[in-house]
């Protein structure tokens, strides 16, 4: 019931596990870890009969709620344990891999849960369960839907999940690697924990490492960190003095670059790698193939510094369109969302994505180029653009916008 990292493969335990296997074994820096696999899930869903509650006469949220009500199995409970203790019981990070998730066709990226910071095996227990009922959560749902993609529930709609170490990390960020040797590896940093860039909340840094090491940047001010404190997560201001620093040097900027590279020569192809530093090492936590690279980026003006109503943020999703500005500051609007209708928010985390298959485009006011929602974007070939500051209260709800997601433009019209 339990695989260790260094053996885990795609076909029993999950895309996500899989490449973290190979790399491990590759011999690149990933956490030390296990994997709950496909067949543990398959084994605590025999008899749910999920094929009726999430198939046509039932619906997906009487799946989840069905898996969340089930007590983990006591011999996965015990194997847990053991695979804790091996570990030295340390706090984990517990991440879903799904089947079909982490591919080159579709990333699923945010679509599942992960937790950081769980601690004890009951903790971890209750993650593991939680990550399986993600296969059934209205984002998830949304996303295979858009992605032409029919639930089986008693076939290929399989989940594992992933029990690593958790990093403390000082920064962390994202970073795609390049298709081609004479483009550059594109890197997003920030301070402290990653979900914080990989969930929009924090405009990042954003560097270019060309294939001769040369490293252009862009610094932002990176206004709030995400860290562990004991069993919590917490969210802190950035010191003033810290938050235009950037949060790794062009040295740093050029290590990961070539510890890119080594992991794309492990597993074949340009990847999307989430990376983190802690006590001057840097890991890698996880790596997806590229399914949609970004536009190539642009010097933003910001909200107030373009005249004419016309605004400049960061190119997110290629394309252009008009449509009705809808200005969204969370869930309690989302139901005045109407197709065609352009999003316009502080961030979108991967919660959101239910929206995107209405949404004719996305504006943000903060966010990376490298979040899930602008890679989720990419997939649905709907234009975005990111890190307008002040969107929310430049853009009136209600009336017409054009976006171009490949200059990072922003227009109202009648203005």
């Amino acid at each position: 019931m339990i695989v260790p990292l260094t053996e885990a493969v795609a076909e029993t335990c999950g895309g996500k596990a899989g490449a973290l296997g190979a790399l491990h074994r590759a011999g690149l820096p990933v956490p030390d870890g296990f994997v709950v696999p496909f067949a543990a899930y398959l084994a605590a869903v025999r008899d749910l009969d999920l094929g009726r509650l999430a198939g046509e006469t039932g619906d997906a949220d009487d799946a989840r709620r069905a898996i969340e009500a089930r007590p983990i199995h006591a011999a996965v409970a015990d194997a847990l344990g053991r695979a804790l203790g091996e570990l030295g019981d340390p706090p984990v990070a517990v991440r879903s891999s799904a089947a079909g998730e982490d591919t080159g066709q579709a990333s699923a990226a945010g679509q599942h849960e992960s937790f950081l910071a769980v601690r004890g095996a009951g903790e971890v227990a209750a993650a593991v369960r939680a990550c399986w009922a993600s296969l059934f959560s209205s984002r998830a749902v949304a996303y295979r839907a858009a992605s032409g993609r029919r639930d089986r529930p008693s076939g290929d709609l399989l989940m594992a999940v992933i029990v690593q170490r958790h990093v403390d990390a000082e920064a962390s960020g994202v970073m795609f690697t390049p298709a081609d040797r004479n483009d550059a590896t594109r890197i997003e940093a920030s301070w402290g924990l990653g979900p914080s860039i990989v969930e929009g909340r924090v405009t990042p840094d954003a560097y270019r490492v060309a294939g001769d090491g040369s490293v252009t940047r862009s610094v932002a001010d990176k206004q709030r960190r995400l860290d562990r404190r004991g069993a919590r997560l917490v969210i802190r201001d950035v010191p003033a003095a810290t938050r235009t620093r950037p949060a790794i040097d062009d040295a740093t900027a050029v290590r990961l670059a070539e510890l890119g590279g080594r992991a794309a020569a492990a597993l074949g192809g340009p990847q999307d790698i989430e990376w983190a530093i802690a006590d001057g090492r840097t890991w890698i936590l996880q790596a997806r193939p590229v399914t949609a690279a970004p536009p190539p980026p642009t010097s933003p003006s910001g909200a107030s510094d373009v005249p004419g109503g016309r605004f400049s943020g960061t190119p997110g999703s290629h394309g252009t369109v008009t449509g009705t500005a809808r200005i969204v500051r969370g869930p309690v609007d989302f139901a005045r969302v109407r197709p065609g209708d352009i999003l316009v928010c502080p961030f979108t985390d991967p919660a959101w994505t239910p929206l995107l298959r209405i949404a004719a485009g996305v504006v943000t006011e903060t966010g990376g180029v490298l979040s899930h929602a602008a890679i989720v974007a990419r997939e649905r070939a709907i234009p975005a653009v990111l890190g307008l500051p002040d969107a929310t209260s430049a853009l009136r709800d209600g009336t017409v916008i054009t976006i171009d997601g490949t200059t990072g433009t922003v227009t109202a019209e009648g203005d």
